[in-house]
């Protein structure tokens, strides 16, 4: 019989991480002194130790461990479930990974900007899902993606020019309403007064004038954490004589980031 300490050394695995397993069930000693409470291995348990060793360094939690040693001829399908989750699992982990370092590198901070005066092209994008949940947010891009796809091509075919990247605002007061909530969906556009007069006919045409706007971009996927650290920061940011129109945070989704810009209302400001 080997002591704990003597099982230790073969097994490459500390005094309490074999506790640890014993507690859990997946390496319990062949005997447990009744009065000292000392542990006893056999020289036979070490390759159940480097089994569980192996299982847990590929990833596996203690549950799963337990399932693979209670179904040996499960084993290899188990394991195979497991690796499928990782590799799942993989490209989101390193896109986390990425924004994380953007976060910390970028430190994103609202920035002031002029914005000159547009044709600005825009059409609704009804019972769009909101909510804090990573899938919501998912249904809420797919849709307004097709949503932004559907007025481009509305805007080409009554033959103005989308310019620019597309956006979309948040219509006041549906942030927190589950049901008849809507985005606007919106386009910069060149055309002549005839093609502008009928395109208004099947989407909102309306002239912007120029103004200033607070943007902040913040790094990785869109969603609602990050929403909210926008209007946050916006918001804390000083902007002497004038204050911010949130009601119309303007969301461009890019690539790898989202920016949130909001026009500034005031004497000096009338965008």
């Amino acid at each position: 019989m080997l002591s704990i300490k003597e099982f230790s050394q073969m097994a490459q695995l500390s005094a309490p991480t074999l506790r640890y397993y014993h507690a859990e069930g997946l390496l319990v000693p062949a005997r447990v002194d009744e009065r000292t409470g000392y542990r006893s291995y056999t020289f036979g348990q070490v390759e159940d130790a480097m089994l569980v060793t192996v299982l847990r360094q590929a990833g596996l939690g203690v549950e799963q461990v337990r399932r693979v040693l209670g179904k040996p001829g499960a084993a290899l399908a188990l394991l195979r479930e497991h690796s499928a989750r990782v590799q799942r699992r993989r490209p989101e982990e390193d896109e986390a990974i990425q924004t994380a370092r953007d976060l910390l590198e970028a430190q994103p901070r609202p920035r002031r900007r002029r914005v000159p005066a547009m044709t600005v092209v825009s059409r609704p994008a009804p019972a769009t899902p909101v909510g804090p949940g990573r899938q919501e947010w998912d249904v809420t891009e797919a849709i307004l993606t097709a949503a932004t796809e559907k007025l481009i091509k509305t805007v080409e075919l009554y033959g103005a020019t989308p310019t620019g990247t597309p956006w979309r605002i948040l219509a006041p007061g549906t942030a927190s309403a589950r049901e008849g909530s809507f985005w606007w969906v919106q386009i910069e556009v060149l055309g002549d007064p005839v093609t502008m007069a009928a395109l208004a006919s099947a989407a909102e045409v309306r002239e912007c004038g120029a103004g200033d706007e607070l943007s902040i971009t913040m790094p990785g996927r869109h969603s609602m954490a990050k929403y909210c650290t926008a209007i946050s920061r916006l918001l804390a940011h000083p902007i002497d004589g004038s204050y911010l129109d949130i009601a119309q945070l303007r969301h461009v989704v890019l690539e790898d980031s989202a920016e949130f810009s909001a026009p500034i209302r005031g004497a000096t400001s009338p965008l």
